[in-house]
């Protein structure tokens, strides 16, 4: 049994608790003050007048319009050290909230649109993981994401291009706009996916229906689930993520920010908890919803108020939900569990 210590507030226990991040796209790591510095060394101009003027335009009734300034602001995106010095903002951030170990969403086909060469993505982010892991000890895998607004064709184009790249991509997912885009849309592509033996994943319920979370399952293969809050709607879809243990990599303050839910205290993580489901809480585009994990943390505690265990179980999924080897997922559990011992918070 797992009870708070007097002397150590569950809120702190949380924050300061060894955890995995598994939903993360770099590209909406992209903070203001970079997004302007990366412009002036590319000799870009934003249509902003300064940092401010960016951040108040993060006023987002919908997914799409959110999406929208995504892909304008990741046009400063343009060299190998613009990459690495996204990823090493990234991390750096991540390490400062306790986060042991990422798998961290990029979109390609978002800059090879605009002439940038796959490999300079790629190695640009790669050399910023190398870097993170060197500066901080955070350990970091990379999953390309395939924009579903966009065809099953030009996924297989992008497809290509990673191929001869597979010893740095780790998995395979799907994001962007998933109203009107169906996981089977990319049936086929996702198939190839799995031929070559990398873990696949999949946005699926979170504006999209319940079924999308199905489908994602059943037709693309997907080893977990990112988002997945609306499948409270299916009772049997829950029952089903619990018996099979899918992952749901839940995102609040994304799902607040982009009117998925009215306020935090409607949001269906809690009951997605008490129903069994694993869950876990992860940043999604920090930069433009609010913050980073443990500011999803404090979102989180001041609506539910969460005891320890449960924020003990929170971390616990992410480690266990990771494509990460069993060795290194024990070695993180081992942290967590001295963790809360240390903080009288784990009894025998």
């Amino acid at each position: 049994m797992i009870t708070p210590s007097p002397a150590d507030s569950v809120l702190d226990l949380a924050c300061r608790m060894p955890k995995a991040e598994l939903h993360v796209h770099i590209e909406g790591t992209l903070e203001p003050e970079l997004a302007f510095a990366l412009a002036r060394r590319n000799g870009l101009t934003l249509p902003y007048a300064d940092e401010a003027a960016l951040k108040a335009a993060y006023d987002f009734d919908s997914l799409q319009s959110f999406l929208d300034l995504y892909y304008a602001c990741a046009d400063v995106l343009r060299t190998a050290d613009d990459f690495r010095d996204l990823m090493l903002a990234y991390l750096e951030r991540a390490a400062a909230d306790n986060v042991l170990h990422a798998e961290i969403f990029f979109d390609p086909q978002t800059h090879t649109a605009r002439g940038i060469p796959f490999v300079t993505v790629l190695d640009g982010l790669a050399e910023g993981l190398r870097l993170g892991c060197q500066r901080w000890g955070i350990s970091g895998r990379l999953i390309l994401c395939f924009l579903r607004h966009l065809s099953e064709e030009e996924g297989f184009v992008t497809l290509a291009e990673a191929e001869p790249h597979l010893e740095r991509i780790d998995g395979f997912g799907l994001d962007s706009s998933e109203k009107g885009h169906p996981p089977s849309k990319f049936a086929r592509l996702f198939a190839r996916c799995q031929e070559l033996g990398k873990p696949v994943v999949a946005h699926a319920g979170e504006e999209g229906p319940p079924a999308y979370i199905g489908e994602a399952l059943d037709v693309l293969g997907a080893a977990r689930i990112d988002h997945g809050v609306r499948a409270l709607e299916d009772l049997a879809l829950v029952d089903r993520l619990v018996r099979d243990g899918i992952p749901l990599t839940v995102c609040p303050l994304s799902n607040i920010r982009l009117c998925v839910f009215p306020s935090m205290a409607e949001h269906t993580l809690g009951k997605l908890l008490a129903a069994g489901v694993k869950v876990m809480l992860n940043s999604d585009d920090p930069a433009y919803f609010g913050g980073y994990l443990n500011d999803n943390i404090r979102a989180v505690q001041a609506a539910f108020q969460f005891d320890a265990a449960t924020w003990y179980q929170l971390a616990r999924n992410s480690f266990e939900a990771s494509f990460a080897s069993p060795a290194d997922q024990a070695g993180w559990i081992a942290r967590l569990d001295a963790h809360f011992a240390a903080a009288g918070s784990l009894a025998n």
